[in-house]
């Protein structure tokens, strides 16, 4: 199994839960898709990112529930887990904080 990790507010995903899908935050909604990480890219994500906001939640997903997945290259050429469709809420496994730490980037602990 391989998990990946969307990083969104909490208010994002009160919405998503209630309509049972998430649509995507608004960065998502620009580029087409919703932008996950792995668990070695999460931290990275939420620091250059997400830098002092605070509020934030990391789903988990199992990548091996979206057949549909794309893995493409972006930062610094790594590949990426995209998904070009709403995120059925059901299929969220976890749902963590990500309180902010002393050097202002939210704290992803994830499954590495």
């Amino acid at each position: 199994m391989s998990r990946i990790y969307k990083i969104l507010s909490r208010a994002e995903w009160d919405a998503a839960r209630a309509a049972g899908s998430f649509q995507g935050s608004a960065v998502d909604l620009a580029d087409g898709y919703i932008h996950f990480s792995t668990a070695a890219q999460a931290q990275a994500t939420a620091a250059k990112w997400f830098k002092g906001q605070d509020g934030l939640v990391v789903l988990e997903v199992e990548a091996d529930d979206l057949p549909d997945l794309k893995w493409e290259p972006a930062r610094g050429g790594d590949l990426f887990p995209h998904l070009y469709r709403p995120l059925d809420t059901s299929l969220v496994r976890a749902v963590r904080v990500a309180p902010l730490g002393e050097d202002g980037a939210p704290r992803v602990e994830v499954e590495a």
